[in-house]
């Protein structure tokens, strides 16, 4: 079963730092483009960043100079990172890792991030 998992999640205050963290179990993950995507309340959902095979990254402009993405290929296990940093009310939202590529589209499970003092 395809799974991705993700962590890192939780309340921070205005102007902190958090890092979501998502593991890919397989492989075949190392071709997917990996990505985080985030959901607010009332809104739909948005990419936030994204990242190749080969490392080529790309940023929703709301998070330019604030968020980066990186990736680990392992063996067997893909990993795919996201560190936040300058963090403001309206990066409120459930951050779901993403994982696309050779026709196939996967989710994970979402995880909250809560910015408020």
């Amino acid at each position: 079963q395809v799974q991705l998992v993700e962590s890192g999640g939780g309340l921070v205050q205005p102007g902190g730092s958090l890092r979501l963290s998502c593991a890919a179990s397989g492989s075949f993950f190392s071709v997917f483009t990996m990505g985080w995507y985030r959901q607010a309340p009332g809104k739909q959902r948005e990419l936030v960043a994204s990242i190749t095979r080969d490392g080529t990254t790309d940023y929703a402009d709301s998070v330019k100079g604030r968020f980066t993405i990186s990736r680990d290929n392992a063996k067997n296990t893909v990993s795919v990172y996201l560190q936040m940093s300058s963090l403001n009310d309206e990066d409120t939202a459930v951050y779901y890792c993403n994982a696309r590529g050779l026709g196939l589209n996967f989710w994970g499970q979402g995880t909250q991030v809560t910015v408020s003092s």
